[in-house]
Order: C-alpha cells, then structure tokens, then sequence
C-alpha cells in the first residue's frame, strides 16, 4: 500500500481539504491518505467549519478528520509528504534524519506549478471565498498526484 502524507499548519483548513480530495481520486484498497500538522494548537480539533463547508459543496465529507500534529515517525511510515507552503516544508524537513525522509517531501503545488515552490495560502483568517480558492488548487494538484501514482 503506497501512503500519502498532507501537511499544513493546524491541520484544521488545508491539509484536511487535500487529504479528502486525494482520497476521493484514489482506491482505497491501494492507497492510504492522512493528514498532520506542523503545531500543536488543533491536536483532536475537527477541520474547520469553512473547509468542511467547502468538501461538502464538492461531494465530499471531511467531518470524520482529526487534527494531529507531524511527527518524525511519520517519516518511515509515509512514502510521500506533500507540504503546503515553505514554512511547513522547513519545519518538516527540519525532522527529517536522513536524505531518504528528505526525499519524501515537497510542496504540494510544485505539481501544478514545478519548480516555483508556491504556497497554498493559509485561508484561516479568511472569508469562505478563500477556502474556495484553496479547495480549486488542491483541487488541482490532487488531480495531478493521483494521475501520477495510479501510474505507478
């Protein structure tokens, strides 16, 4: 089984949004999605109410997802780990112990947008319409990475 790995923050907006995206373009018999975050603030928390909004307008129910935070085990357990932004990729890095784990890790929009190292913006502080923006470039990317690994 090849296992996904999305991380954002709080784990509560973002990664919530693209762990139920993948999963909805994957099977589940071959592919497993999770998500985490780099802090500790939403540790048990429910994604938020607005990403859940925005999953449910797109047929899709996050409701079930709890926040965790990123740990370094999460290394030797998942065989990629797409980031949101640069500082989420610092931080993870910054865990990682060998140039194998560092390997595993990349900016999740670098598949729409190679090489720019884009971030997905952090819609928190956001109105919906930002939630929609975030939901339509993972959206994206998500479409590119499970083209990409029913290939493989």
């Amino acid at each position: 089984m090849t296992r996904i790995l999305m991380v954002c923050l709080g784990n509560i907006c973002r990664s919530p949004l693209a762990e139920g995206i993948l999963k909805s373009k994957l099977d589940h018999a071959k592919f497993l999605v999770d998500s985490a975050g780099t802090a500790s603030h939403h540790v048990g928390s429910s994604p938020d109410h607005r990403s859940v909004e925005i999953a449910k307008r797109n047929g899709l129910d996050i409701t079930y997802q709890s926040g965790r935070v990123f740990v370094k085990e999460d290394f030797k357990t998942f065989d990629y780990i797409f980031v949101m932004d640069t500082s989420n990729y610092e931080d993870v890095l910054n865990l990682a112990e060998t140039q194998k784990h560092r390997d595993k890790v990349s900016l999740i929009l670098n598949k729409i947008f190679p090489d720019e190292d884009m971030s997905v913006p952090d819609p928190y502080h956001n109105s919906i319409d930002g939630f929609k923006q975030v939901y339509e470039m993972l959206e994206e990317s998500c479409s590119v990475i499970a083209k990409e690994l029913e290939k493989s």
